[in-house]
């Protein structure tokens, strides 16, 4: 594609040409981007010649992007702020509706890779994991939840199978130390959880991800996120989202499944419910997967799943969270940190 010549991005995105493929970008039309991070899709869809309002909370990516705006001389605007905000973003940009969003759901390799963020345990930094860089750190969540309410976070966000020994050991640790480093973190579950030669994973790897869901608020993010797409999109507009576990795919999946169903079945004791006429029509009926050569270039990609969908003209509906499955959590209080 030819487009704005800058340097090249420091990675390619997960499923690039299936995402822009479903995208199906023209010259002129408009798209969101509503997880800009390294710019990598932004700057496929500005290839195209297609107009661009990506969006970020992390001021760090915001700052990244500066050189594309200049490139894309008036076709990129981007904006630091929530893409569960995205419809709002766009209206403040004087757009009624666009032809398509992307989400690319989760950290970005760039939040992963830098130390003093707190993303990772694979090198020692600060116990902080916040994308927007404001609010609640990680480091306040374990040192002051509740070890009832840490083990909830631990098990619903993290599957963690022994999350009430793990939140009980933070609660006895943090009395004498606090917890500020990623290190101190992991080893202490390292230690509760136990780690045989045969495990494939960090014991702490699936604490570290409930953790930053829960400080950045991921799944509300994104269950809020595609009912603000369902708003803004032109009828005909695509909506494409890439998700890399279960609880992610699992909300994009039940809000398109019940956003595009047609009928409801009913059976010879009950008639068939009545339902709201479809607001989305499915691009496929199940997810597409990375290819191998992708998998082998970058195994990030190996649990990548992605959706897609083609909005109606039928009007927008409100949004019921738990519908979708978004789960309710404990809310974090301030006051106790």
């Amino acid at each position: 594609m030819s487009g704005p010549s800058g340097a090249a991005p420091r990675h390619i995105p997960v499923m690039l040409d299936p995402v822009i493929a479903a995208l199906a970008p023209q010259p002129g039309e408009t798209f969101i981007d509503g997880t800009f991070g390294l710019g990598g899709y932004t700057r496929a869809l500005l290839g195209a010649g297609a107009n661009v309002v990506a969006i970020d909370r992390d001021p760090t990516a915001i700052a990244g992007g500066s050189g594309l705006v200049a490139e894309a001389a008036g076709r990129l605007r981007l904006v630091e702020g929530r893409f569960s905000a995205l419809d709002t973003i766009a209206n403040d940009a004087g757009l009624a509706s666009v032809d398509g969003v992307v989400l690319d759901i989760g950290v970005s390799s760039m939040q992963i890779d830098e130390a003093e963020r707190g993303f990772s345990f694979r090198f020692d930094g600060p116990l902080d994991m916040r994308m927007a860089r404001s609010g609640p750190s990680a480091a306040d969540i374990v040192n002051t939840m509740p070890p009832r309410e840490l083990a909830r976070i631990l098990t619903v966000l993290g599957e963690e199978r022994r999350a009430g020994a793990v939140a009980r050991a933070i609660a006895e640790d943090r009395v004498a130390t606090p917890f500020v480093s990623t290190a101190q973190l992991a080893g202490l579950i390292e230690r509760v959880v136990g780690r045989k030669h045969s495990d494939t994973i960090h014991p702490a790897t699936r604490s570290f991800q409930a953790l930053r869901i829960y400080v950045n608020e991921e799944l509300d993010e994104l269950g809020e996120a595609l009912a603000a797409a369902e708003r803004i999109l032109k009828p005909g507009g695509r909506l494409v989202v890439v998700s890399f576990h279960s609880l992610e795919d699992r909300i994009v999946k039940r809000f398109l499944g019940e956003r595009s169903e047609e009928r409801a079945g009913g059976s010879r004791h009950l008639p068939e419910r009545s339902i709201a006429s479809p607001t989305f029509r499915l691009a496929a009926k199940g997810p597409s997967v990375a290819d191998d050569a992708e998998i082998a270039m970058n195994p990030r990609a190996r649990s990548a799943k992605l959706r897609a969908a083609i909005r109606t003209d039928a009007p927008a509906r409100p949004f019921d969270p738990t519908a979708a499955g978004v789960p309710s959590l404990p809310i974090f209080k301030a006051e106790r940190a």
